[in-house]
């Protein structure tokens, strides 16, 4: 396994700097997500860690050692690619084997058999191992990349989005078996992905990213907890966080602020009173959820109701100042 450091990594494409002075240590064995939106460098970041894109500045070290000039097949990583890759003339099989047979890593037959033996068991394909590549499903497609990528042991594995084409309850399964299989093995996994219930679930830490540069490094609480700009605070969460006018919260707001936001399960729903009431959109007790309106401004509130309000109802919501996130007019954190 192995440490990675990047410093000052950039990569520039025609019109566009894809990774920008990019700076990010990942420790040994640890499982860490890159998050963010199409665009963002996520994928460029990934492909410049395996060798696959030259960095016009800056390095890239795996243990203390300089590798940025190092080919791809010399750097001992794993890439699982978002699609699956697969040879389709080749069984389940000898595609899970052929990292095995290469020139540079070939190992005895007894060993190969032995390795794609005991990751097939570990994905649940190992009845799977005879079939062409062509003939799995999408799910099973993806088991035998990631499984390919397993079987090789190597230092570090690079997963660029490999669920992102699954269904939801794949997405899930999928999910629990590759946070088990990097516990077990204690792997140094670097997971690229735009979904935040992945990024939540999976990893260790995250770094955010936009426009190739990092905006926030943590774990997924301290992230959520204490985003340091609104784009961060925006990123996690489902529902979203309410972003709401300044001029509500006068004599308590921070003066500087030009935005309060505050986690709907930190809204408090509360008897209508007559005195600035919200009007009830939506109302969920499966999600726990109530959508209400005041000026024109939706709020989502996180709440145990023993039964629903109707749309149109009166309600009053309270914001607990201590619960609340201030930002300027920048988008930045400001101390409460």
């Amino acid at each position: 396994m192995a440490s990675i450091s990047l410093q000052g990594l950039t990569k520039r494409f025609p019109g566009v700097t894809a990774v920008d002075d990019l700076r990010l240590d990942i420790a040994d064995g640890e499982f860490f997500v890159l998050l963010g939106p199409s665009g963002a460098g996520k994928t460029t970041t990934l492909r410049l860690i395996a060798g696959l894109e030259t960095p016009d500045a800056g390095s890239v070290r795996m243990n203390g050692a300089d590798l940025t000039s190092m080919a791809p097949a010399l750097r001992d990583c794993a890439f699982v690619f978002q699609q699956y890759s697969l040879y389709p003339h080749l069984t389940v099989y000898d595609n899970m084997a052929f990292p095995l047979r290469a020139p540079m890593r070939r190992l005895h037959e007894a060993e190969v058999r032995r390795r794609v033996e005991k990751v097939a068991a570990m994905l649940h394909i190992e009845g799977k191992l005879q079939r062409k590549a062509t003939a799995l499903s999408g799910g099973e497609m993806q088991r035998v990349a990631i499984g390919r990528a397993l079987v090789r042991e190597p230092r570090v594995y690079l997963m660029d989005e490999p669920l992102s084409s699954l269904d939801a309850g794949l997405r899930e399964e999928l999910r629990v078996e590759l946070k088990r299989l990097q516990r077990s093995s204690g792997a140094t996994v670097v997971y690229v992905t735009h979904d935040q219930v992945e990024a939540t679930t999976l990893a260790d830490r995250i770094a955010i990213l936009e426009h190739g540069r990092i905006r926030q490094v943590g774990t997924p609480l301290q992230i959520y907890d204490q985003p340091h700009s609104l784009d961060v605070a925006q990123r996690l969460g489902s529902p979203a966080v309410n972003v709401l006018p300044a001029e509500w919260f006068s004599g308590s707001a921070t003066p500087a602020a030009a935005h309060v936001a505050i986690r709907p399960e930190d809204v408090v729903l509360l008897p209508d009173d007559g005195s600035q009431a919200y009007s009830v959109i939506e109302c969920s007790l499966v999600k726990h959820l109530v959508v209400a309106e005041r000026s024109g401004v939706e709020v989502r509130a996180r709440t145990m109701l023993d039964q629903a309000l109707t749309p149109g109802a009166r309600v009053r919501l309270s914001f607990p100042p201590e619960r609340c996130l201030y930002f300027d007019a920048a988008g930045q954190r400001i101390a409460a």
